[in-house]
């Protein structure tokens, strides 16, 4: 992802006008709605602009992080799923829950990816305030929703390669 010199949102996907096929779900945490709504717009976005048909963008909804794993999992196991994108964001509080959470969801995107066998994208923000997360929905570090839209359709370039 994004470092604080380099903004991966203008990268370009040289497959470009090869996914207008996919059908893709955006699984939405509702928790930090300011920030997650712009991720998942920048997703959407993104996804259109590179061919994807809007029709074929599923968005649902989850209420928080912690449930993006299962979310995706609901998404993944339907066979006319060929990626999944979790948007989410933790920011770190004052207890231990914020590293408890990232570390859970981390391992259970993973972990559908592999059951799957298909693409689920990590779109979570794990920032130390609310100010980082509204730079990387949006601002100064770009959208990471972008950023996670084109991550999906690289890993189904790949897998269509192999």
């Amino acid at each position: 992802m994004a470092t604080s010199l380099q903004n991966l949102s203008s990268q370009t996907i040289s497959a470009k006008g090869a996914f207008g096929r996919y059908k893709i779900a955006i699984v939405k945490a509702e928790w930090n709605s300011e920030v997650t709504d712009a991720l998942a717009q920048g997703a959407v976005e993104r996804l259109i602009k590179e061919g994807v048909y809007k029709r074929n963008i599923i968005e649902s909804t989850v209420p928080g992080s912690y449930e993006l794993s299962l979310g995706a999992q609901w998404m993944a196991e339907q066979k006319d799923i060929d990626a999944v994108i979790a948007i989410g964001c933790v920011v770190q509080g004052d207890t231990p829950h914020f590293d408890y959470i990232c570390q859970a969801v981390a391992k259970g995107i993973t972990d559908v990816n592999l059951k799957y066998n298909k693409p689920v994208i990590f779109g979570v923000l794990t920032t130390l305030n609310q100010e980082q997360a509204l730079e990387r929905a949006g601002g100064k570090h770009g959208n990471k929703g972008d950023e996670a839209a084109v991550t999906a359709l690289k890993m189904l370039s790949l897998k269509k390669k192999i």
